[in-house]
């Protein structure tokens, strides 16, 4: 588990990182902030009593993504590359099948990083922003919380279905989120049946929307545009500004995003590490 401490020194090095280069680094704090503490996940690099360098691991049943910075005055040290073998040798440990570097697409000192090591490009993803557009009410369109013992394995199927994610893969991420602190899960229901599911972490007075799928057979009927509606409207209500991430070759989500207000204002690429 992270302590308080920690994750300010996290902040801090992040605003110092984005501020130098203008980008925003996708280190996922609804994850670091709810750490168990039982596997190492996080690394470390301080010099003169202050944190320099930070790499967060995230995993989703056996894929790994590796997120970090290095503080400006610090880099061309060999930091981030120390920091990174720590994370592939516990990578190794942890029998992970498949590594993701992720990085701002407007990095210059990552983009000039990746080209030195054993990576290709893999895929981007767009980060959107909500803005005030006109939202879709339907009352045949419900939402309930999530029920771990009864929507399990629903929630297994759908990521199957929806996002290509092996079941003992997701059967693994689905215990590693189920007491994460500002979560919200919720299932979808069209006339009373269940359609899909999403979530909304919150944190830092953001919201995120995370893992918002629809079965296949059901898209195409509007349903997923009139739960997304309700999910922004409840979050805008409570005056939080709404975020998700979208897979740039993902043309129907993008599609569906946009027509909800939703705009693009940065790109994440990912490499594949060999």
């Amino acid at each position: 588990m992270l302590s308080k401490e920690q994750i300010a020194e996290i902040k801090a090095l992040k605003e110092i990182c984005e501020k130098e280069e203008g980008y925003e680094l996708k280190l996922n704090f609804d994850m670091l902030e709810n750490r168990n503490g039982e596997k190492k996940e996080d690394f470390f690099q301080y010099a003169d009593g202050k944190l320099v360098g930070f790499l967060g691991s995230y995993y989703f049943g056996r894929t790994v993504e590796f997120c970090g910075m290095v503080h400006p005055h610090y880099r061309r040290k060999g930091i981030f590359t120390a920091l990174l073998e720590e994370g592939l040798e516990e990578a190794r440990k942890r029998a992970a099948t498949s590594i993701l570097l992720n990085a701002p697409a407007a990095s210059q000192s990552a983009n000039a990083f990746l080209e030195k090591i054993p990576c290709s490009y893999a895929f981007s993803e767009h980060q959107m922003k909500w803005h005030k557009a006109d939202l879709m009410e339907d009352a045949t369109i419900s939402l309930r919380p999530y029920d771990y013992v009864q929507d399990k394995e629903v929630e297994i199927q759908l990521d199957v279905l929806g996002f290509g994610m092996v079941a003992e893969d997701v059967r693994t991420y689905v215990e590693t989120i189920k007491e994460q602190e500002g979560n919200h899960r919720m299932i979808i229901e069209a006339d009373g049946k269940i359609a899909g599911k999403i979530r909304v972490s919150e944190t830092d007075g953001e919201a995120w929307i995370y893992g918002f799928v629809i079965f296949p057979e059901l898209r195409g009927k509007g349903i997923g545009r009139r739960a997304l509606s309700q999910v922004v409207k409840m979050e805008k209500e409570k005056g939080f500004p709404i975020f998700l991430d979208v897979e740039a070759k993902n043309a129907r989500a993008l599609k569906l995003y946009e027509s909800c207000g939703f705009k693009s204002y940065q790109s994440q690429d990912y490499y594949e590490y060999k």
